[in-house]
């Protein structure tokens, strides 16, 4: 069996991809195991926070190393992952 476990700060998104076509059917079939994590259960404050501004400003957000850092650690309490694959919006 194949398991991929995909950390997104918006999971919902990546559901009805996963829930059609070839990828549903290997699911029903035992052959994928797909689990989906919401970074947000690990971020920072209140308000569960996990981007912020960029040091010396312009445009866009950084992702907080703490809420990722946190995430990462809960998952490998659980389980050994044989690969961490970060993916980047380039």
């Amino acid at each position: 069996m194949i398991k991929f476990t995909i950390i997104s700060a918006v999971p919902q998104l990546l559901e009805s991809p996963l829930s059609h076509s070839i990828l549903q059917r290997a699911q029903d079939k035992g052959i994928l195991e797909v689990n989906l994590v919401n970074l947000h259960d690990f971020g920072v404050g209140k308000q569960n926070q996990i981007d912020d501004y960029q040091y010396g400003g312009g445009a866009g957000m950084l992702m907080m190393p703490e809420a990722l850092a946190k995430c990462l650690n809960h998952l490998e309490q659980d389980a050994k992952f044989d690969e961490i694959i970060f993916l980047t919006p380039d």
